[in-house]
């Protein structure tokens, strides 16, 4: 084995393993204290870096280091400079960073570390400006100036306007010392302009909300001609809002306009603004040519001389002069010229009054003012009448009452007159024992006032004296024959008399004056329907529909004159209109469901049935119809279904229980005996009440009536085929009834000629 076995020589070739404990003797600690430029460096300053100059050539390190081979070689720095500590031509280097640390040669003398100085004690103190330099008190002036108008904006805010005006005026005063202050310190460049026109803006805007309008518009006429303000132009709007509320509305149109012509087109809002704005001028330039015509239109004079119509003395030849001008055909001319100019005055103040203001009710105000101050102040109460009448049309009853209230004080005229509008007032409010008491105050005040006596009927009708209440309307007839609402209602209480002659004259004489009255039309009809004559009936009725064609009730009466007269096919087409326009009438929805049964179309029958069970939900013969339909159409499961949930709805309902026991027998279903069971039960407890009711009866002797329509139902209501519809004998409701006859309109025709 040996001979394989083969010795390494020894020759002289290098350690695979050399090498490894050699290192940089610049980290070799030892030699530290051999190495001469260390030591001297650490002795002496020469760490310190010395600033380059021309001497040192080159920046290279010439100290040997020991390589990994044991070789030494010359290491040059890596950023090109000498290394700290070497020695270059014959300089030592010195060491670096010493001094900014605060290493000094004083720290080996024993002193302190201090490299922020802070041994050195406080600075001195910063020299005092001078506080009366003109510099200073422009700055405290603009300071002051600036607080004032703040105070100024923030007293506006609170609505204390006078203190916000005694500041913008302080802050005026103020800021022209200052101007003047600036202009001898600085050039007239320098000059703070967004303060000025703070300040003359700001006072422009305490002028205008004190109303000292025209201090405003000089203020605001120092701002738009300076030139050095910009954009100064778009407050020629503040100024033309200023006109406006002076209702100067040319210059405040002239105004605007010069305000809209500088808006740029890119500020769209603004220029919308100030649009709105000129169109609001010309409402209100509108409003006062028509307040203007108005005050023309009253100074119109009559040229009437009312005193010749009165005798100066007892001259018997002078009386017989002023008797026989009294009616002569000029005195009439007269009458007729001022009822004229009375008629205008009052129509323009009605035309104007709700427009000329913010309210109608200033408007009336500003009307009465001015007719009290002119010849026509007697038109004054009327115009207050108005005033209250329109308070009525808009439903605010308590204003109304309290101008009639007092309207009532005074003169017989106006007093018959306000006494008329709240006994028609009080009557609407089915106040009638007021009523009565203002109609017999507006009839002690005018007797001959038609309004007043018609009220007066109205009252007396209320309490059921038709009699008297004809005779009231029989005089205002006389008094007034154009009288409509007394010509109506006298034919009501004819009617209500059985009198249909004389109240069928009185409608026809109506339907005369009122050629187009759908109310006289009806009543026409309803007078010929009593006098039983159905062909007259239906034919005024049909002039009804030509004025009113959706009026439901009217179709249904004609439905039911028709259904009177066997025309099946008009009467379900006058039903089914009305159904169309109205689709609540329970009468009208009857019928219609039993004319689809009668017709055998029971699929149409039950969707009348369902929505008369959803008006009247409590109603349980709907639903039963709904069911029997429903089980003639073959439909038994739905018909099923129908009875249970019926029942669920009305579980004491004999009806209901019957069909259910009959249904389920016919069926095979074994829900038939626990519902025969339910069922005997219930006859059983009826029978058991009856009898109760019937020993009730024999004691005391009373009677009592059944209750139809209840949810126990009724057994003579149902016969083997299920339900039957009752159809409606009875008219239908007339669209006007006998409660329903014409008050006294409130307007003009309550005031006499």
């Amino acid at each position: 084995m040996m001979q394989n076995v083969h010795l390494a020589p020894e020759t002289d070739e290098d350690d695979l393993y050399s090498g490894y404990n050699d290192y940089n003797p610049i980290y070799d600690i030892e030699e530290l204290e051999n190495d001469a430029a260390f030591q001297q460096a650490v002795r002496t300053s020469h760490g310190r870096r010395p600033p380059i100059t021309a001497k040192i050539s080159s920046t290279a390190v010439t100290r040997p280091i020991a390589t990994g081979y044991g070789s030494k070689t010359s290491l040059a720095s890596s950023i090109g400079r000498p290394m700290t500590g070497a020695i270059q031509d014959g300089v030592t280097r010195p060491m670096t960073a010493v001094r900014a640390a605060g290493f000094t040669k004083a720290a080996l003398r024993g002193s302190a570390f201090d490299p922020l100085s802070q041994s050195r004690g406080p600075a001195s103190p910063l020299e005092a400006k001078k506080k009366d330099s003109p510099e200073e008190k422009i700055k405290q002036l603009e300071k002051e100036v600036n607080e004032l108008v703040e105070e100024s904006c923030i007293a506006n805010s609170c609505g204390d306007l006078k203190l916000a005006l005694e500041k913008a005026k302080d802050a005026g005063r103020k800021e022209r010392v200052l101007v003047r202050q600036r202009e001898q310190v600085t050039t007239p460049e320098n000059i703070n302009l967004d303060l000025t026109y703070s300040v003359l803006f700001n006072l422009a805007s305490q002028y205008s909300v004190n109303e000292m309008y025209a201090e405003a518009l000089n203020t605001y006429q120092v701002i738009v001609k300076n030139k050095m303000f910009s954009n100064a132009g778009i407050l020629k709007m503040n100024m033309g809002n200023i006109y406006l509320k002076q209702r100067n509305y040319s210059k405040a149109i002239k105004f605007y306009r010069m305000a809209l012509d500088q808006v740029p087109s890119v500020n769209k809002q603004m220029r919308i603004k100030i649009m709105q704005n000129i169109g609001v001028t010309f409402i209100q330039a509108d409003r006062e040519k028509m307040k203007k015509a108005f005050q023309k239109l009253i100074t119109v004079p009559l040229e009437i001389d009312e005193d010749k119509y009165i005798s100066p003395s007892d001259d018997p030849h002078t009386n017989l002069v002023t008797e026989a001008i009294k009616n002569d055909h000029l005195r009439q001319m007269e009458r007729e010229r001022k009822a004229m100019a009375e008629k205008y005055i009052m129509t323009s103040a009605k035309l104007i009054a709700p427009v000329i203001e913010t309210s109608f009710a200033a408007g009336y105000d500003w009307c009465v003012e001015v007719v009290k101050a002119s010849q026509y102040v007697e038109l004054a109460n009327d115009l207050e009448i108005n005033k209250a009448v329109t308070y009525l049309r808009q439903k605010d009853y308590n204003q109304a009452v309290e101008i009639l209230k007092v309207l009532e004080k005074k003169d017989s005229r106006v007093k018959s007159a306000a006494a008329t509008n709240l006994s028609a007032l009080y009557y609407m409010g089915k106040d009638f024992a007021q009523a009565s008491s203002y109609a017999d105050i507006a009839v002690n005040s005018d007797r001959y006032n038609p309004a007043a006596l018609t009220n007066k009927g109205n009252t007396v009708f209320a309490n059921g004296d038709y009699e008297k209440a004809a005779e009231f309307y029989k005089e205002a007839l006389r008094n007034d024959s154009s009288c409509t609402e007394a010509l109506y209602n006298i034919g009501l209480t004819y009617e209500k008399l059985n009198r249909l002659d004389e109240a069928l004259d009185c409608f026809l004489k109506l339907h005369a004056i009122l050629r187009n009255s759908a109310e006289v039309l009806y009543q026409i009809a309803n007078i010929y329907e009593l006098m039983e004559n159905p062909s007259q009936a239906i034919e005024w009725l049909m002039q009804v529909v030509s004025v009113i064609p959706t009026d439901p009730q009217v179709l249904s009466k004609l439905g039911e004159l028709y259904d009177r007269e066997g025309d099946k096919s008009q009467a379900f087409q006058y039903y089914y209109e009305s159904y169309r326009y109205f689709p609540c009438n329970i009468e009208v929805i009857e019928w219609l469901g039993a004319y689809y049964i009668d017709t055998q179309f029971w699929e149409k029958a039950i969707q009348y049935f369902e929505r008369a069970s959803l008006i009247q939900p409590t109603q349980v013969k709907w639903q039963l119809m709904v069911a029997s339909c429903f089980r003639r159409s073959g439909n038994y499961q739905k018909a099923l279904d129908t009875y249970k949930d019926t029942h669920r709805k009305f579980p004491e309902n004999v009806e209901c229980l019957r069909f259910l026991v009959r249904l389920c027998t016919d069926l095979g279903l074994k829900d038939a005996q626990e519902y025969a069971r339910k069922l005997k039960r219930l006859e059983k407890m009826k029978e058991i009440r009856e009898q109760r009711i019937k020993s009730g009866r024999d004691g005391s002797g009373g009677s009592r009536g059944k209750r139809e329509g209840s949810a126990s139902g009724d057994a003579s209501y149902v016969d083997p085929l299920g339900p039957q519809i009752e159809r409606p004998k009875t008219a239908a409701k007339k669209r006007i009834d006998e409660d329903d006859f014409a008050d006294e309109e409130l307007g003009d025709d309550l005031l006499p000629e």
